[in-house]
């Protein structure tokens, strides 16, 4: 196909080898805004091939000494239809059998085949893999950590508060072009696959010693809540959570770092960072970091003892607790 660019369609050829046959190649392509060896490749490539020749051939080389022979393109095409196995283990099998040929290989003929995804196998769509939600047994037994990076308020309000085009925020425009940014604030937060009781504090960076002191105050917390053992701890594959500090500062506790690029695998912290943002980040103007930095701790007491959650039947995420609520405040405000 030609791109959107050319000049010439398969149309526009058969009416340059028209005009050719009555006038000069030069002026005809001239006329036609094109050079006149391309005039020529046409007309000479209608003359040997007739109208099959005004079409765009393949790129594809005629010699290719290292292509994958067919007979392995159709063991890779049988192997994905019948076990619906990934590339991988095709390669493994591939191997097995005495066939030297690499993962990346089997993934691109599954591409070219159109196997690549296993809807495309079944004709109705459908798939043998099930869905699996990730489901906490008791209190403690998956603690979800994450970081929510966010930008620093100035202090008397952004842009959000006063307009992109106030005074206000030429203000700030003008500090970042003097090196002094607001910069970010980052939120750890670490909720309890069972309860769904989190905990959040606004930290000045994700760094690994903050992110360990974050993890031993979060444990201080859960522990006044009557969770006492924290047996799993689910984290993405942040810098933070990669460190040796870090994995020291488990104290028994089973480090679970999510497939990469899969944030669903971690999803329910994924899911309260969402509540947070949604509910509290940006549901009211703010006229300072300092001003949300302490209301964040207002609504940690709402979300935890008062905001109804569906998972919960519609209760607050510490009635799901096995010991007694003791510190419930009942007004807040």
């Amino acid at each position: 196909m030609s791109h959107r660019n050319a000049p010439l369609s398969v149309e526009g050829r058969r009416r340059l080898v028209r005009r050719c046959q009555e006038r000069p190649i030069a002026h005809v392509a001239a006329e036609m805004g094109i050079s006149r060896a391309c005039a020529s490749k046409w007309v000479n490539r209608y003359r040997h091939h007739g109208d099959l020749g005004l079409h765009d051939r393949p790129s594809t080389p005629h010699h290719q000494p290292t292509r994958t022979p067919g007979q392995t393109v159709g063991r890779i095409e049988l192997m994905r239809r019948e076990h619906k196995w990934s590339a991988a283990r095709i390669t493994f099998e591939l191997w097995a059998e005495g066939t030297r040929v690499s993962r990346r290989t089997v993934t691109r003929h599954l591409h070219q085949l159109g196997l690549n995804r296993r809807r495309f196998i079944d004709p109705a769509g459908g798939t043998n893999r099930i869905p699996r939600t990730i489901c906490a047994r008791w209190p403690g037994h998956m603690l979800h950590l994450d970081v929510k990076k966010t930008g620093r308020i100035p202090d008397g309000g952004g842009w959000r508060a006063h307009g992109r085009g106030s005074d206000q925020a030429k203000r700030v425009a003008r500090t970042k072009t003097r090196g002094n940014k607001p910069g970010y604030i980052y939120f750890h937060s670490a909720i309890d696959g069972f309860s769904t009781l989190a905990y959040t504090e606004a930290l000045p960076d994700e760094k690994a010693t903050t992110a360990v002191s974050f993890l031993h105050r979060a444990r201080a917390f859960f522990a006044a809540q009557g969770i006492d053992r924290i047996q799993r701890v689910v984290t993405d594959n942040g810098a933070c959570y990669r460190a040796g500090d870090f994995a020291r500062a488990l104290l028994g506790s089973r480090h679970q770092p999510i497939t990469p690029y899969t944030p669903r695998h971690n999803g329910k912290v994924e899911r309260y960072q969402r509540i947070l943002t949604e509910t509290f980040l940006y549901a009211r103007l703010w006229t300072s970091e300092g001003q949300r930095t302490q209301a964040l701790t207002t609504w940690n007491i709402h979300y935890k003892y008062h905001r109804p959650h569906t998972a919960a039947g519609n209760q607050p995420p510490a009635s799901r607790l096995h010991a007694g609520v003791t510190n419930l405040m009942a007004s807040y405000t």
